[in-house]
């Protein structure tokens, strides 16, 4: 139908957005289009000024904006929250979430609901300290913060994950460290990746939670870390802690749980109907909670293959082990059909050496306690996977070239729709994941696909422009399909 060229070659990761026939778009570095959604007419342009420090870990990204009443919500690079008037792209107001300086960053989009603004933090790689927040939409101002890392961090010495894997922890040593360290809670990480789920029934949140710090060494955080590597549940209105349930205690292999939480109702393992949250691992499962108490109902048959799990990173060239620290699902959201009850996910397949490296913090810079690296000459690759997520069975899969970044849609005319980061933007069969159209984007196609209706014609809609994690091609281009 029309493509839309960005000023901003560079990374795409942006949700698409309609209200009222204008569409918001972001670019990375943070500027945001509103465009006409019939035309990809652009109607204004916001660049924000990013501050003189901004870090930020998987590249400059940015992954949307939220829109309420009358105001567009921007999270940004240099961590702060800013509310754009729709009509003008003018700012409205403008608050500091937290410093710059010592790693914290927005790439995530803000989540607004019954007058807040609910937003997470990224640096989960800078010995932060996360937090989810809701300020007020109409000032800024903050109504309740919630801290990702408790002051007591430590739980329960969990020596399994989720699944009855074993994490090869040394609790005696663990609680030695405890005991000369203290809890490590003020730099721990626990970022959020991607945005909350939000149920007005139970007026609660569900968001998960990203790994601790330093991603590799475990030996400055004993304990199993609460809540990295975990979904959480609090109360809309006061931001109180409800439930969470933890998949990887003390997480040393950045394993954690990035993907947005997906609300659907589900099956329990007596057959009945209850309401569900579910979200895909980087360890490739999907994951099958309950909404009401966050109990883990079930976990999928894994999506990807997984060699040498939970092995402990070694000093040297490392432990090979897979899947790597991409993936599994890395942040791209799934989709559902609640019809066939099936979730959509993409994935990574890049086996990767996990090698640790004892450091101090070092105050605002990366801090991973070791590295991991792909292995050079080892296949990488990904896939498109559809499970049912009321028994964890496949119900198909396709394999692409390359491995897998950005995110799924589902609509209810039975297609699937992704991109890769070979160019190519697809359609496949809901039911049976055959191909039934494709086009080549010139860039990697590597953000969510968003639907919407102008006029009585539907659209699909996504940004090409590559992924820096992957390296894979840049772009500038919003790219709107039609069906005619």
């Amino acid at each position: 139908a029309w493509i839309f060229q960005t000023d901003v070659m560079e990374s795409m990761e942006t949700a698409p957005i309609v209200v009222n026939g204008v569409m918001y778009v972001t670019t990375s570095f943070d500027h945001v289009f509103a465009l006409n959604a019939r035309t990809g007419e652009q109607l204004w342009e916001y660049k924000h000024k990013l501050g003189p420090i901004s870090v930020y870990c998987c590249g400059p990204n940015n992954r949307g904006v939220a829109v309420y009443e009358n105001m567009v919500y921007l999270a940004t690079l240099d961590a702060k929250l800013v509310a754009l008037n729709a009509k003008t792209g003018k700012v409205v107001w403008q608050t500091e979430l937290a410093d710059p300086e010592l790693g914290y960053s927005e790439p995530m989009a803000p989540t607004v609901v019954k007058g807040k603004v609910l937003i997470g933090t990224n640096g989960g790689e800078y010995g932060i300290r996360g937090f989810v927040r809701a300020y007020d939409a109409k000032t800024g101002k903050l109504i309740w913060n919630f801290h990702t890392i408790p002051e007591n961090s430590v739980g329960v010495w969990a020596t399994k994950d989720a699944t009855g894997h074993d994490l090869h922890r040394d609790i005696a040593a663990e609680k030695a460290a405890l005991a000369k360290l203290g809890d490590p809670y003020k730099r721990l990480g626990g970022g959020v990746w991607q945005n909350p789920a939000v149920d007005l029934k139970l007026n609660r949140i569900y968001f998960n939670v990203g790994n601790p710090s330093p991603d590799l060494d475990g030996s400055p955080r004993p304990g199993d870390n609460l809540y990295t590597d975990s979904l959480v549940s609090l109360d809309l209105d006061t931001g109180k802690y409800v439930c969470h349930y933890q998949y990887i205690p003390h997480d040393v292999w950045d394993l954690d749980a990035v993907s947005a939480a997906v609300l659907v109702d589900v099956k329990d393992n007596d057959g009945k109907t209850v309401p569900g949250v579910i979200h895909a691992g980087k360890t490739g499962y999907v994951y099958v909670n309950d909404r009401r108490d966050c109990h883990l109902i079930r976990f999928s048959e894994p999506m990807v293959p997984q060699e040498n799990m939970f092995a402990l990173p070694t000093h040297g060239i490392g432990t090979r082990m897979l899947p790597g620290a991409n993936g599994g699902v890395e942040w791209s959201p799934i989709a559902v059909d609640p019809h066939l009850s099936l979730a959509y996910a993409i994935n990574l397949h890049q086996p990767m050496h996990y090698s640790v490296a004892e450091a101090a913090y070092p105050a605002g810079k990366l801090w991973l306690g070791g590295a991991f690296t792909v292995i050079p000459g080892e296949p990488q690759w990904g896939n498109i996977t559809a499970v049912d997520y009321d028994t964890g069975k496949i119900a198909w899969q396709v394999r692409t070239e390359q491995p897998m970044i950005g995110g799924v849609l589902a609509t209810a005319g039975g297609l699937v729709f992704t991109g890769e980061g070979n160019g190519y933007f697809k359609a496949y069969d809901s039911k049976t994941g055959a191909e039934l159209w494709r086009f080549q984007a010139g860039a990697g196609v590597n953000a969510p696909p968003s639907s919407y209706t102008v006029e009585g014609k539907q659209y699909i809609v996504v940004g090409a422009g590559g992924n820096t994690q992957l390296d894979y091609k840049r772009g500038n281009a919003i790219i709107a399909f039609a069906l005619y």
